[in-house]
């Protein structure tokens, strides 16, 4: 069976492609770098994280990205004899402007060095290629428009301007005026388009509604590439919005792949909501990735298998997914493949591998847009048990380095080593979803000298940090905190809604010195499958 989500953590805005028996799903990283990741598949079933493509300077730098800006919404292609991937660098997420930059890199093979970027345009975001059969290329977005709601100057009014449409060469690039080919329906925040052709009509697939509880999948179709596009019999394929009680929440964004024996299934993003202590719903992992098996009818549209709009968690499939285990890493001379850092292209400067440890150079603040040093991986489980082992001897209480679940700068939680009066401790400390990135702390702990354990376990809504030495058990330390924080609809919500949470190494240096701390290892275990680290 296909288990909902098949990406689990955060993988938002899912763009799938199939080459030969092969299937490829590109998503979303935002300020998380390397950018983009591309998972493949043999099944449906099971996934594997193959590349991040993003991974240099000439490709992207993202330091000085606000929260939830960078990577959104790739689009994956194959034609040519080459991987085609679009993708948007977003440069701003607050006001009236996005400043969306788009661009395009190709690679032969999807794990080798991608090329270059060849800039397209800065109109908006959501980007997407299409391959025709005669060989031409369209290139469509969503388009931005700043003037807005209320203006007087937007027709449309609305922020949301249409799906733009524009030939484009490889050679030449965008070739012809601009057509808006469609404004979508009267859910609006129409965006995500992807065209894909089928018996001699053109179909586009939107994502409509915002990113929250709201969001859908739209169709449309045309027998001209341009338009115009009529709207599907029952304008969504794929919602939750009027599903309260399904399990999958947010559902939208997606693309629509064959197999080769022609099923069809369309990919989608998704939240598995929670509730906090006050019933509020809250979403830990953010935006996942799900599938579902779809069929078309003899009206020539397409439509959820077995009918409605609401996905099921699980879909028939020819395999079995493997189950999750307890992942264990020992730092050697490559860094783990689960693990991302923030914004910069030039990772020497905040990490290295030893061959035996991961040592992390203090950069600047825990909220810093530009060079933090935080290696990070995903929340993928509701609840879940990480532990490291830190050898750190900080001089005073401006270094530190230790453990957190981090969404962004102004919601986390840490528990870092540090020194305070001499005395080394542990101090525990958040930022709890405050405009002003106020830090709450919670208490030093002292510790003694030499290499120390900290471990946090999350259990839904709460979450506790725990220290020990090496060698033995670990023991609470400091309150159980709330652990919606670390979420899209945690604290300051509207200003990161985006991504997910994640777990993992932090270290800083405010006095710009360069300070290290060393990690000899990092595990992440599911629900309660036994205890971490040795203990």
């Amino acid at each position: 069976m296909i288990e909902n989500p098949v990406l689990r953590g955060f993988n938002p805005d899912p763009s799938i492609c199939r080459v030969g028996s092969d299937y490829y799903i590109a998503t979303s990283t935002f300020e998380w770098y390397p950018g983009v990741q591309i998972h493949h598949s043999t099944d449906l079933v099971n996934w594997r994280l193959v590349a991040r493509p993003l991974n240099r300077a000439a490709q992207l730098d993202m330091r000085g990205n606000p929260d939830s800006c960078g990577i959104w919404a790739p689009c994956l292609s194959w034609a040519d004899g080459r991987f085609w991937l679009v993708y948007t660098d977003v440069k701003r997420l607050d006001g009236a402007f996005k400043d969306a930059h788009n661009y395009i890199v190709t690679c032969a093979t999807i794990d080798g060095a991608w090329s270059d970027p060849t800039y397209v345009t800065s109109s908006g975001f959501d980007p997407s290629l299409f391959h025709d059969e005669d060989g031409r290329k369209w290139f469509v977005n969503m388009r931005w428009n700043h003037r807005g709601v209320g203006s007087g100057l937007n027709p449309a009014n609305d922020l949301f301007d249409g799906i733009e449409l524009r030939e484009w060469d490889p050679m030449q690039g965008l070739l012809g005026e601009a057509t808006t080919i469609y404004t979508g329906t009267d859910l609006g925040l129409t965006e995500a388009p992807h065209l894909f052709k089928r018996g001699g009509w053109y179909y586009l697939t939107v994502a409509e509604g915002g990113t929250g509880y709201d969001h859908a999948v739209t169709m449309a179709r045309s027998r001209d590439i341009r338009g115009p596009y009529e709207t599907h019999p029952q304008k969504h394929v794929l919602t939750t919005r009027f599903a309260p009680e399904s399990p999958l929440q947010r559902v939208g964004h997606g693309q629509v792949v064959e197999t080769p024996a022609g099923e069809v299934y369309h990919s989608f993003l998704c939240g598995r909501p929670l509730k906090d202590a006050r019933g509020r719903n809250f979403c830990a992992m953010g935006r996942e990735t799900g599938l579902a098996a779809c069929e078309w009818r003899a009206d020539g549209w397409l439509y959820l298998k077995g009918g409605g709009m609401v996905p099921p968690l699980t879909v028939p499939a020819p395999a079995v997914r493997a189950a999750d285990r307890p992942v264990r890493r020992r730092f050697t001379d490559r860094l783990p493949e689960e693990f991302q850092w923030l914004r910069t292209p030039y990772p020497e400067r905040i990490f290295r591998l030893t061959g035996h440890s991961l040592q992390l150079t203090g950069r600047e603040s825990w909220g810093s847009w530009f060079e933090q040093a935080l290696v990070a991986r995903r929340q993928e489980h509701h609840a879940y048990q990480a532990a490291t082992v830190v050898l750190a001897d900080p001089p005073n209480w401006q270094r530190g380095a230790g453990l957190t679940t981090y969404y962004n700068r102004f919601k986390f939680h840490l528990a870092v080593i540090t020194r305070e009066a001499g005395q080394r401790v542990v101090q525990v400390a958040s930022c709890l979803g405050n405009a002003d990135q106020d830090l709450t702390f919670h208490g030093n702990f002292p510790v003694p000298e030499g290499p120390i354990r900290l471990e946090v376990r999350v259990d839904g809504a709460a979450q506790q940090f725990l220290i020990g030495r090496e060698d033995e058990a670990a023991r609470p330390v400091g309150p159980v905190l709330d652990a919606s924080i670390i979420s899209d609809e945690g604290g300051r919500g509207e200003h990161g809604s985006f991504t997910g949470a994640f777990v993992g190494m932090i270290a800083y240096d405010l006095t710009g010195l360069g300070w290290t701390a060393e990690f000899t290892g990092f595990d992440y275990v599911p629900g309660d499958q036994g205890a971490v680290l040795g203990v």
